[in-house]
C-alpha cells in the first residue's frame, strides 16, 4: 500500500494540506453539478465532498507524466462544459518528496470534489484534446509505479473556527 511506503510525515502533510484548503472562506455558491458514478474499478471518482489522489510516479517517467498534467491543465482552462469546469476549479495538483523508492509522489487535492466525476487525466484528455501525441498517454499509463490511492474525505474539524457543542447523550430508555 502507498501509505506503507510513504513517511509517515509525507502522508500527514498531504492531509494538512487538504485541510488547510478547506479552512480557506466559502462563497455561497449555487449547488455543485454532481455525476453518476462508473462502476469502472480504475475509475477516480468521489462520493465526498472533498477527495485526494496519492500518485506515485517511476522517475523516469517524471517529464511523460507532468507533461500530461501541463496538457489537462491547459484543456481544461480552455473548456466551456459546466460539470468538467466545476471539477477543475476545486483541482490541486501538488509534487511532493520522492518516496523511500526514489518515485515522485504527486497529490491530486479536490476540493470540492464533484461527486461522481471521473478525474482520471487520459479520460479527460481523449475528451478534451484532438490532436494528442499518440504515444504520450501510453507514455502516461507507463509512468505509474503501482496504482494511485484514493481517498474519499467528509471534514471532521475545521480549525480556525470555534467548535459546534456536542450533542446531549441519550439515557437508555428516555427519549
Amino acid at each position: 500500500m502507498l501509505r506503507d511506503a510513504l513517511p509517515v510525515s509525507q502522508f500527514l502533510a498531504a492531509l494538512m494540506l487538504v485541510a488547510q484548503a478547506a479552512a480557506a472562506p466559502q462563497n455561497s455558491s449555487p449547488a455543485k453539478p454532481t455525476v453518476q458514478p462508473t462502476p469502472d474499478p480504475a475509475s477516480s471518482h468521489f462520493t465526498a465532498p472533498a477527495g485526494l489522489l496519492l500518485v506515485a510516479i517511476k522517475p523516469a517517467a517524471i517529464p511523460d507524466y507532468e507533461m500530461v498534467i501541463r496538457t489537462l491543465q491547459e484543456a481544461t482552462a480552455k473548456d466551456t462544459d459546466p460539470v468538467r469546469s466545476a471539477a477543475a476549479k476545486g483541482w490541486r495538483v501538488f509534487k511532493s518528496e520522492s518516496d523511500a523508492k526514489g518515485n515522485q509522489l504527486y497529490v491530486h487535492v479536490m476540493l470540492p470534489a464533484v461527486t461522481g466525476f471521473d478525474y482520471r487525466p487520459s479520460l479527460l484528455l481523449d475528451e478534451l484534446v484532438k490532436e494528442l501525441a499518440p504515444d504520450l498517454l501510453s507514455k502516461y499509463q507507463d509512468a505509474f509505479a503501482m496504482p494511485p490511492t484514493k481517498l474519499n474525505l467528509t471534514e471532521f474539524a475545521n480549525m480556525s473556527v470555534a467548535p459546534l457543542p456536542l450533542p446531549e447523550p441519550k439515557k437508555p430508555g428516555g427519549p
